[in-house]
Formats: C-alpha cells, sequence, structure tokens
C-alpha cells in the first residue's frame, strides 16, 4: 500500500497505534530498568549478544498492542518470528534498541517502531522511556515529545564536513575495514563520538548531531530512525548512497551536502 493510498482515518489510527505501542514498551522496560531482575543471557554462545527479560517482554507487549488494533498488518520483531500480513503493510520493532546501554543503566537505548509498506518507511518512532522523550515521523509529523513539552524536529544545516559532529556506536563499527572507512571520515569531522545506540538518530533529527555512520544492523535497528530522521528533513542511505531498508552499512546525514561529502569518503571502502 502506497502512503498516498491511506486515507486521514488511517492515518490518525496509525499514529495512535504506534503510540500505545510505545506506551506498552514503556511500561515494560522501565519495570526492569536499573533493577536486579534483567535475567540477562547472550544469544550467541561465543562473544556477548545480550538479551534481557525487558527485551522479551516489551516486543510482547508491542505485539499485542498492534494485533488488537491492525490485526492486517504484518509483524517483524528482534524477537520472535515474523507474523505475515494481508494490508501492505508491515511493524518493524525493536524492543530495546542498545541492550547493552539498558543493562549498564545509561538512559540512551530506545524503543524503535516503524510502519514500512514495499519500498519506504510509512512512519518512526524513537522512544526512550527513562528520560521520556518520544520523537517521531512520518504522515506529516515530525515532532519530539518529552519533559519540556512538544517541539517540531528539524535536522542542522549548513554544516560542513569539517564543522560536523558525527557518531556512531561502537568504535571498531564492524569489520577492519569499515572501522578504516569510519575513522577516515571522522578525521575530517570537528567531534566524534561514540556509544549511543539510537539516540544518535534523534539527535541528529534534533538538529543537534551532523552523521551517524554504523554498520551490520539490521531492519529493525534503522526503519524506525529513517522515519525519523527523513521527516526533518535528512537522509539516511548505505554507504553507496543506496537504500539500506533492510540494514546493512548505513549513513545518516543532515544535509544533502554533508551526505555527499561523507558518501565521497564511505564509497571508496
Amino acid at each position: 500500500m502506497k502512503i498516498s493510498e491511506l486515507s486521514a482515518e488511517m492515518r490518525a489510527e496509525i499514529i495512535a497505534t504506534a503510540d500505545a505501542a510505545a506506551e506498552a514498551a514503556r511500561e515494560i522496560t522501565l519495570k526492569y530498568f536499573r533493577g536486579a531482575a534483567l535475567g540477562t543471557e547472550s544469544k550467541k554462545a561465543a562473544g556477548f549478544d545480550p538479551v534481557t527479560v525487558a527485551d522479551r517482554g516489551s516486543e510482547q507487549a508491542m505485539r499485542a498492542v498492534i494485533e488488537a488494533r491492525r490485526p492486517d498488518d504484518g509483524i517483524i520483531g528482534e524477537e520472535f518470528g515474523p507474523k505475515a500480513g494481508t494490508s501492505g503493510l508491515t511493524w518493524v520493532l525493536d524492543p530495546i534498541d542498545g541492550t547493552r546501554g539498558f543493562i549498564s543503566g545509561t538512559p540512551t537505548w530506545g524503543v524503535l517502531i516503524a510502519l514500512r509498506n514495499a519500498d519506504s518507511v510509512v512512519y518512526g518512532v524513537i522512544d526512550q522511556p527513562y528520560i521520556g522523550e518520544r520523537f517521531v515521523g512520518g504522515l506529516g509529523l515530525s515532532e519530539l515529545t518529552g519533559p519540556l513539552g512538544k517541539s517540531a524536529l528539524a535536522v542542522r544545516n549548513g554544516v560542513a564536513l569539517e564543522e560536523a559532529v558525527i557518531y556512531t556506536t561502537f568504535p571498531e563499527v564492524g569489520s577492519e575495514v569499515e572501522g578504516k572507512a569510519f575513522h577516515d571520515l571522522a578525521a575530517r569531522c570537528k567531534l566524534t563520538r561514540y556509544g549511543m545506540d539510537c539516540y544518535a538518530y534523534a539527535l541528529l533529527a534534533a538538529g543537534q548531531v551532523d552523521l551517524v555512520v554504523e554498520a551490520g544492523l539490521q531492519s529493525y535497528d534503522i526503519l524506525g530512525p529513517i522515519g525519523v530522521i527523513e521527516a526533518a528533513g535528512g537522509i539516511v542511505t548505505d554507504w553507496q548512497g543506496g537504500s539500506v531498508l533492510e540494514g546493512g552499512r548505513v549513513l545518516a546525514a543532515a544535509s544533502k551536502e554533508l551526505h555527499e561529502a561523507a558518501l565521497a569518503v564511505l564509497s571508496t571502502y
């Protein structure tokens, strides 16, 4: 289903469903955040890829909301198997993006919600329950609701690469080559910061930072941020300038000029 085919009633229903799902996830995640009953496990036998009872409970709560309100939509989540739909629309959920931050007590993890069709993101949400901030984008909305009230989201423009603030989650980024690519680009920027997970994308949409670069992402890691950033005027692609709807190497930029400057570096790797 194309975005242009959505009626005003359906648009309102989608926004309300996303808000209700985010509220359900807030209740579960805050129940466990900075608590002693996380039940943390690793998804991998080698290395540490954590998942907690909060991840699973948050996704189950969001799925229940969506299935009750929009039973014909598909659902894809990080922790449970996909549910097929018949509407042409699919919800993509990351119940806790930044589980390592969550289990460490840092308030920079988030709940990611996206609704997509075959070729684009219809609506995106980045929600930070502990801070109480919700960033949304799509269907005519681009706004932040938080402790200071509601405000419009807008990326920062007119920043040259040498003045840019750039983020990534892990200093190594991904493979050795991907790490080299990021550090080559970051060396040309004014300030490099690490470790914010999805919150870095929210900051880009809010006009606080200029570039976010990551590798090895899944669709549920990036679709919510795509919706929020594009609605705020930013650009999200892969390192070659193509679609990143299925995940992979991600470049998020506040402006066309910064996007082109970053691609000139990253696309050579």
